[in-house]
């Protein structure tokens, strides 16, 4: 800690040659002194000085700091939020003199401007709101434009997982994006991305939003299903990231609706960054051109102990697994087929043997449709 009477010359020095206020006074030698409250370290160092004219380096900033202060009160008070963080915005101008300043009498180390007026409304915010500042990961963040007196606000993504049980047909898994901003969001879709609420995701988004709000919802599926099918036993899993939410931690229950029920809901740190191994038990309908008859069937058993090689028109190729297969005959030409199978199964394709092999078509020898397929489970390993 250097002496207070070492320092107190070149404060009269430079106090003689620019007019500073007690903020950017104390500032420049809070490091010496150690001392949390520029302000008073200031006005300790004027001793009774007082100049009529503004402060060289803000320009009187930080006297109208609770102009800003209302602005982060405002714009935050419906947010729920236990830690902040701002950024600031200010005229160059101010931080060319400080910069010029700080040189010019080698005061090294010490806050700027810009830093200094964060840290001074972060304390009084802080008291105002019972909050606490954190500069790494904090809840919201403020960017305040000192320049032209504007306050956004970003709320922290929030991530919801659950599962979905869609007992009607005729529901995409998916929303359609909006027409007018393809789903980045815009005024005519109140910022969500989707302007309809007709599909899975667009059932399970508006509830979100009524729930917790925010703009946009990003969805990570574990699998999918046609607009046809249906999704039965515990319900096919889902991860939804929430952009700007208002409320964070609040009492999830399963929900029903007209559409599908919601169940399992609970807020998780994040969305898998890889995709999650699963398993999904389908029951097919299928039907063939040629009558198929019951020795044929007993030999679906055989597809257990080959790999189902898959071919993409990139040229990309994988491989799947069914593990148990079942079949009940209808008619000659027409049976029912309840099989397990690794997740992303491409079940039309291994009906009709759209680049699929084995398939059912090339296995009984006649074309094979499928006009429905429905989920009995999805199983995450």
């Amino acid at each position: 800690m250097s002496d207070y009477s070492q320092i107190v010359p070149i404060a009269n020095k430079i106090i003689k040659k620019y007019d500073l206020c007690d903020h950017c006074l104390g500032r420049i030698f809070s490091k010496q002194f150690r001392s949390s409250s520029h302000k008073f370290l200031g006005k300790k160092l004027k001793n009774g000085f007082e100049s009529k004219n503004k402060c060289y380096v803000c320009k009187n900033l930080f006297h109208n700091l609770d102009y800003f202060l209302k602005l982060m009160l405002d714009s935050s008070s419906n947010f729920a939020f236990k830690t902040f963080g701002i950024g600031i915005v200010i005229k160059p101008s101010i931080i060319d003199r400080d910069d010029l300043l700080r040189s010019k009498y080698q005061l090294k180390g010490i806050d700027g401007v810009k830093t200094a007026v964060a840290k001074e409304l972060g304390k009084q915010f802080s008291k105002k709101t019972k909050t606490v500042i954190d500069s790494l990961d904090p809840e919201i963040t403020f960017t305040l434009n000192l320049k032209d007196e504007l306050c956004q606000i970003r709320s922290k993504s929030i991530t919801v997982s659950g599962r979905y049980i869609k007992s009607h047909r005729g529901y995409s898994q998916k929303q359609k994006s909006c027409d007018n901003c393809s789903g980045k969001g815009c005024r005519v879709c109140d910022f969500h991305g989707i302007s309809e609420f007709e599909s899975v995701e667009g059932v399970i988004s508006q509830f979100i939003f009524k729930k917790f709000g925010g703009t946009t919802a990003k969805f990570t599926w574990i699998g999918g299903e046609d607009k046809s099918s249906l999704v039965l036993g515990s319900g096919r899993p889902f991860f939804v990231k929430i952009q700007n939410p208002y409320k964070r931690k609040l009492r999830l229950i399963d929900q029903k609706f007209d559409l599908i029920s919601i169940c399992n809901l609970k807020l998780v740190n994040e969305s898998p960054k890889k995709p999650l191994n699963f398993h999904s038990v389908i029951k097919i309908k299928i039907s063939t051109e040629s009558d198929v008859d019951s020795k044929s069937l007993k030999k679906l058993k055989e597809l257990t102990s080959v790999p189902i090689i898959i071919s993409e028109k990139s040229g990309k190729r994988s491989e799947k697994k069914i593990l148990d297969i079942k079949y009940k005959k209808k008619f000659k030409n027409e049976f029912t087929v309840v099989m397990t199978a690794e997740g992303g199964f491409p079940i039309k394709r291994f009906v009709t043997g759209d680049d699929v092999l084995p398939n059912l078509s090339d296995f009984f020898d006649t074309p094979c449709l499928t006009p429905e397929f429905d989920f009995l489970n999805i199983i995450v390993k």
